[in-house]
């Protein structure tokens, strides 16, 4: 058991560097590549923060623990929406002006409806996978497009900073990119063992262990950057991180996770977890557009109610560990 605990912190700790290692590296590849900040940030960076989730989840469906892989993609959304967001909120209000954000808002909340869609039937089969994925890849495609047709937004002044924080060479970054994925993978590999070894000596289901230890983990890299930026004064790109992360952990995680192996659904993924994504989602669509005139903001009240939304989410899952 000790060492299973080893290895999940082990693999926690390794997974949040090697991530930042990661992206660093794409990031630098990119600019050197003639991209612009704002695809390098919206694709990039959304693609690096989102690697733990997608790793993870990959390793967990190829070893028959589907409700590791669903529960660490879910469970992360929460995580980075609940505690990433409010607690961003809570240290300094987010102000949305970003064209870009307030497009993607309402493009989070459809396609969260179309994950709670295809869990009605309680599977994810390779179908659902293969949709799920032509959706990220016409996402993906579309913000390619408007970033190189409208590539004036406040969200890029940000990037731009935050790509200029790291300079360095061509050859470093290019190391950095391929030395980042290879830790990404074996840490990855590690947590994934540890965290079954735990949730099997315990008795608990993998998905309570993906929906909490594994997303708490896995949402690191997004907790780091976004507490980052609002350090360097850059709000909207600790917004930015969370919502491409979003589109990436619905989308990308879960639909490589089903094809990879068709995944069988508890009802209470639905009807519990799916809910709580999805009502966090509208919460934070309401509060990022504005309503009646009100400019999009996050402040410091809204940000304590998603961190209280968080604590009562956990807790009931903690609950259900001890009952």
């Amino acid at each position: 058991m000790l060492l299973a605990w080893l290895a999940v912190i082990a693999g926690l700790a390794l997974l949040v560097w090697s991530a930042d290692k990661f992206v660093e590296g794409a990031s630098v590849t990119a600019k050197y590549a003639g991209m612009s900040p704002l695809l390098i940030g919206m694709v990039i960076i959304g693609f690096g923060t989102s690697a733990p989730e997608m790793v993870v989840s990959a390793i967990a469906s190829l070893q028959g623990n589907p409700g590791l892989a669903l529960g660490n993609a879910y469970g992360s959304n929460i995580t980075n929406i609940g505690l990433v967001i409010g607690l961003v909120a809570v240290i300094a209000p987010i102000r949305v002006q970003s064209r870009i954000l307030t497009k993607e808002l309402p493009l989070l909340l459809g396609v969260t409806l179309l994950g709670g869609y295809q869990l009605l039937d309680g599977e994810l089969s390779r179908l659902d996978a293969y949709i799920l994925l032509l959706v990220f890849f016409g996402i993906m495609g579309w913000s390619i497009l408007q970033g190189r047709q409208k590539p004036a937004d406040t969200l890029e002044a940000e990037y731009l900073k935050e790509i200029d924080s790291h300079p360095m060479s061509l050859s470093r970054a290019i190391t950095w990119l391929i030395v980042g994925l290879v830790l990404l993978v074996i840490s990855s590999r590690l947590l994934v063992w540890g965290a079954v070894i735990i949730a099997q000596s315990f008795g608990v289901s993998d998905l309570i262990i993906g929906l909490t230890v594994v997303a708490i983990g896995t949402s690191l890299p997004e907790l780091a950057s976004s507490l980052v930026a609002i350090k360097k004064n850059e709000h909207e790109l600790a917004l930015g991180n969370v919502l491409g992360s979003g589109l990436f952990n619905t989308l990308a995680v879960v639909g490589i996770a089903a094809g990879i192996h068709p995944l069988a659904v508890d009802p209470e993924v639905l009807y519990r977890d799916w809910v709580v994504m999805a009502a966090l989602t509208i919460v934070l669509l309401i509060m990022g557009i504005g309503l009646r005139g009100r400019q999009g903001r996050i402040n410091r009240v809204e940000g304590g109610m998603l961190l209280l939304a968080y604590a009562g989410y956990t807790g009931y899952l903690i609950s259900v560990v001890l009952s």
